[in-house]
C-alpha cells in the first residue's frame, strides 16, 4: 500500500504531533514534574495550532473533566508546570465572565504583532531545590538522640511494670 504525500513531502495521514526532544525529557525540570503535570502539558499542546501560543485556553474545571483528575490535582499540575518553566500564565481568567486563563507554552514560539518571538524554554533554567545531605550537614543543627533514657528523680521512686521473676511460663505471665 503506498501512502499519499502532501506537496511538501509530509505524509497526509500523520496529523499533528508533540515533539519531545531528549534534551527536554532528560532535563531535571521535566523529571521533577508529576504525572498529572505531564498529562496536562500534553493536553495544552493539543490546543496549540501554530499561531495561538500565549492564547491557549484551558480552565481548571475543563482540565479536571477531560483528564479525569480532581480539581486540586489539576491546580497542583498547573503550578508544577509554571514552577518548572514549561508554562506561563499570560492572562488571568474571570469566573464571572466565563473566561478561562490564557497560557503560553515556553517550548513554542509566540506570534506577536511584530512577527514570531522564539520559544523561551524557561525549563532550561530550572534547578531543583538543594537539600543538605550526609557530611555536608551541620551536626550541631540536628537533634541528637540519647543512647538511654534520662534519669529523672522527680516524684516517687519508679518501679518496674512487671515483677521481676525467673518463672514466667504459660498462664503465670501477666498480660
Amino acid at each position: 500500500m503506498s501512502r499519499r504525500r502532501s506537496p511538501k513531502g509530509k505524509r497526509s495521514d500523520e496529523g499533528q504531533y508533540v515533539p519531545l526532544p531528549y534534551a527536554m525529557i532528560k532535563s531535571p525540570a521535566w523529571r521533577a514534574l508529576s504525572g498529572p503535570a505531564v498529562k496536562l502539558w500534553l493536553e495544552l499542546h493539543t490546543r496549540f495550532n501554530g499561531g495561538n501560543n500565549g492564547k491557549l485556553f484551558l480552565s481548571m474545571n475543563e482540565a479536571a473533566e477531560i483528564l479525569g483528575m480532581g480539581k486540586a490535582t489539576v491546580q497542583r499540575a498547573f503550578e508544577d508546570l509554571q514552577d518548572n518553566g514549561f508554562l506561563v500564565l499570560e492572562r488571568e481568567g474571570n469566573w464571572y465572565h466565563r473566561r478561562a486563563h490564557e497560557w503560553r507554552l515556553t517550548t513554542k514560539a509566540t506570534q506577536t504583532l511584530y512577527g514570531k518571538k522564539a520559544a523561551t524554554n524557561d525549563w532550561r533554567l530550572w534547578q531543583p531545590e538543594k537539600t543538605k545531605r550526609g557530611s555536608e550537614t551541620d551536626p550541631s543543627a540536628s537533634s541528637v538522640v540519647p543512647f538511654e533514657n534520662p534519669k529523672i528523680s522527680h516524684g516517687s521512686k519508679s518501679e518496674p511494670v512487671r515483677p521481676i521473676s525467673r518463672r514466667s511460663f504459660g498462664s503465670e505471665t501477666e498480660h
